[in-house]
C-alpha cells in the first residue's frame, strides 16, 4: 500500500521526496492547450460542453496526483512519455503538493458552477484566468506560482524549488 499511496519519489542524492519537472511542465502545458481550446470554444461558438470535459478532467487528474500518487495521474504518465529521454530535473514534492491543491480548489469551484449547478459567472472566468496563467508560466518559463505561494504561506524557503 505504501507504494501506491506516496507522494513524490525517494531519490538518491535528495534528501527530500522529489518529483521530476520536466514532466510536470509537459503535463501543464497538455492542461494549458485543452483548457484554451475550451475557452476558445465558448468564446467563438459559445459552447460550454467541453469546458465542463475539461474541468472534470482536471479536477479528477489533480486529486489523484495529491491524494494518490502523481505516477498515476493521466497527465503527469503523458507528460512522462514526451519527456522520458531527458535528464530529469527534480524539483521539492512539498511546495508542488501545495500548488496542486490550490489547482484543486480552483477546480472544484469550476466544477461546482459549471458542471452541477450549470451556470457561469465572472467568478468563473476569473478563476479560468488565473489557471490559465498558473499553467502557462509552469509550462512556458518553469515557474510554478503556487510554489511561490507555498514559500509565503509556510514562512520557509522551498526546497529544490524552481
Amino acid at each position: 500500500m505504501n507504494k501506491i499511496i506516496k507522494f513524490g519519489e525517494d531519490v538518491e542524492g535528495y534528501n527530500i521526496p522529489v518529483l521530476n519537472e520536466r514532466e510536470i511542465r509537459a503535463s501543464a502545458g497538455i492542461l494549458f492547450l485543452v483548457v484554451f481550446i475550451s475557452l476558445m470554444q465558448i468564446i467563438f461558438n459559445g459552447n460550454f460542453l467541453l469546458i465542463k470535459y475539461v474541468i472534470t478532467l482536471f479536477l479528477a487528474d489533480f486529486i489523484i496526483r495529491v491524494f494518490v500518487n502523481p505516477k498515476f495521474s493521466p497527465t503527469l504518465i503523458i507528460g512522462r512519455l514526451i519527456v522520458r529521454n531527458q535528464v530529469p530535473e527534480y524539483v521539492g514534492a512539498q511546495q508542488k503538493k501545495f500548488a496542486w491543491i490550490i489547482g484543486i480548489a480552483m477546480a472544484a469551484i469550476m466544477f461546482i458552477f459549471m458542471v452541477v449547478v450549470n451556470a457561469y459567472s465572472p467568478i468563473t472566468g476569473i478563476i479560468c484566468l488565473i489557471c490559465l496563467i498558473f499553467l502557462f508560466f509552469e509550462s512556458a518559463f518553469g515557474i510554478c506560482l503556487g510554489c511561490k505561494f507555498y514559500s509565503i504561506f509556510y514562512k520557509e524557503k522551498a526546497q529544490y524549488a524552481n
